[in-house]
């Protein structure tokens, strides 16, 4: 259901995470994810620990879905002596072509425990459906 259209973007992610660099709004690190189909539903799961909801924006143009959010630094005070920093901040940003088969219309998202999921199901038109054939004159009635 999903289309890969960067093929260097998981080598930029692992770049990053590798450099240790931060995100920025203008070049921002990619949020792993996992996608799968359950039922009707196509399920695409996002890591994004220590991210507010607020900070999240879920976009979709056309097939086109966007997901951004930022993790800000902890608020600290001049007490605070930082000793070690290794969880990444900045922006993240991941970008998924939906096939046409989704119905986007009707995106669920919840978010949880530092995972947004986005629930998506799929179009009536993309399920499987009966076609009997009548008898007199062979006409066809397609059945939901």
């Amino acid at each position: 259901m999903l289309m890969r259209t960067d093929p260097f973007r998981e080598m930029d992610r692992i770049v990053q995470q590798l450099s240790g660099a931060s995100g920025t709004w203008s070049k921002p690190s990619v949020m792993p994810m996992d996608a799968y189909r359950e039922g009707d539903d196509y399920v695409i799961a996002f890591d994004l620990p220590g991210v507010t909801p607020e900070a999240i924006d879920i976009d979709v143009e056309r097939n086109m879905l966007t997901v951004k959010a930022e993790r800000r630094p902890a608020a600290k005070n001049d007490t605070v002596q930082m000793e070690l920093s290794e969880r990444p901040l900045g922006a993240f940003s991941r970008q998924v072509m939906l096939a046409d088969t989704l119905d986007t219309e009707r995106i669920q998202a919840d978010y949880e425990a530092g995972v947004l999921t986005l629930r998506i199901p799929i179009a009536e038109r993309a399920k499987p459906r009966k076609i009997s054939v009548g008898g007199v004159g062979g006409r066809k009635q397609i059945s939901g």
